[in-house]
């Protein structure tokens, strides 16, 4: 798979993701200060699965409509990159089949995933 990992998501995030040998770009090690927009259209038209901290992309999908190939934010509580990969582990692990095309909002406890025609799904990690 492809991912672009945000500038807040980090590089230890990044560097996991190629370790299991997805094609990765990150923000921080190539683009560092990338505004949200253009990470969005870059993640897009490089058909890249957006992984993320940051909610100002819900409103940039939901609200302004931004196209975009996948969207994984990470509402976590312990944001050490230890807990982001154990999380990120998780969803791959569940939810691989529906990481493309659509938003997922993960904690470390719950998933919800909202598709390209908004159906709302949810599941759990428990």
């Amino acid at each position: 798979m492809r991912f672009l990992v945000d500038e807040c998501t980090g590089p230890a995030v990044a560097e996991w993701l190629r370790s299991l040998h997805h094609d990765v770009f990150s923000v921080y090690d190539e683009a560092r200060g990338l505004d949200d927009e253009s990470i969005i259209e870059k993640a897009n038209f490089g058909n890249y699965i957006l992984v993320t901290n940051d909610k100002d992309f819900g409103e940039l999908v939901f609200r302004m409509k931004r196209p975009h190939k996948g969207v994984i934010l990470l509402r976590l509580k312990d944001e050490r990159n230890k807990n982001k990969i154990a999380v990120l582990r998780r969803v791959l692990e569940l939810y691989s089949d529906k990481l493309a095309n659509n938003f997922i909002t993960v904690t470390e406890k719950t998933v919800r995933i909202v598709g390209e025609r908004r159906g709302r799904r949810g599941g759990s990690f428990i």
